[in-house]
């Protein structure tokens, strides 16, 4: 897909990824942008610097999908890209609060599904549209510390794949992008989940942006900004038992670090 002259929609627009998507797509001359976002001010912002247009929206709320992809198509015409981008991280297990597992299970899968509902009945009727779905490559392999970011990635990516599967042969083209580490608060915040591994050999939101825009051009299925994630994919597939016990050794390296002062942990994170 070639951006020039297509309409497209950012959710989580005002910052880390989706504001370096809006930034990189606009480069490539859309015909309409629009950015969404909870935070309106910084939606408005974004908008102003990529000649686009904000639309204040909470993603978890489908009356709220529905009224952007309304507002889009007032202002521009009919939707060719929209983009389901924002996302939130919650720590825990199968401790964590229902009110926590709803809240995330809201923005990370209902709001794709929200998205498909609102979009698809224009661009099937039109025979064409593409839906790209921030995934993250926890839905291919699994999140150290968190079960609910991990099983809501794990199901964002099942939804991607219905989609590509059931409506691949009447124009519409999915893609999931499945980064690893990306330095956005998500990441960096140390008040948010904040692992070791992770940020070393992070990419910028700009380094992802640019292989989003090469990997719609493509219509790849899988955009993996961090190529090492497909061979760990690979190598899931092929001894899910050994994988497991990989994993086991990572998340014990991982409280290893957490228990380290500061400074010695620190250093264990550069060797």
């Amino acid at each position: 897909m070639e951006l020039a002259g297509k309409i497209i929609v950012v959710t989580g627009g005002a910052s880390g990824i989706g504001r370096a998507l809006c930034r990189r797509f606009a480069k490539e001359n859309p015909r309409g942008l629009v950015v969404a976002d909870l935070d309106a001010a910084g939606a408005e912002s974004v908008a102003r610097e990529t000649g686009g247009i904000a639309v204040a929206a909470d993603v978890s709320v489908e009356a709220d999908i529905r009224n952007l992809v309304e507002r889009a198509t007032e202002t521009y015409g009919p939707i060719d890209l929209f983009c389901s981008n924002a996302g939130i991280m919650v720590a825990g297990g199968e401790e964590v609060k229902d009110m926590d597992w709803d809240r995330i299970l809201n923005v990370n899968v209902k709001a794709h599904i929200f998205a498909a509902r609102a979009v698809l009945p224009s661009m099937l009727a039109r025979g064409e549209g593409y839906l790209l779905q921030t995934v993250s490559a926890a839905g291919l392999l699994t999140q150290i510390g968190s079960a609910p970011y991990s099983v809501t990635k794990h199901a964002a990516l099942g939804f991607a794949e219905w989609l590509s599967t059931t409506y691949g042969d009447r124009g519409i083209r999915v893609s999931c992008l499945c980064p690893q580490g990306v330095r956005t608060n998500m990441l960096l915040d140390p008040a948010r989940n904040r692992e070791s591994f992770l940020v070393e050999g992070s990419l910028s939101p700009e380094e992802v942006a640019e292989c989003v825009v090469a990997g719609l051009r493509e219509e790849q299925f899988l955009i993996l900004p961090h190529p090492e994630v497909a061979e760990y994919f690979r190598r899931k597939a092929s001894d899910y038992d050994r994988w497991l016990r990989g994993m086991r050794r990572l998340q014990a390296r991982v409280a290893d670090q957490k228990r380290l002062p500061p400074a010695e942990g620190a250093g264990a994170e550069r060797s």
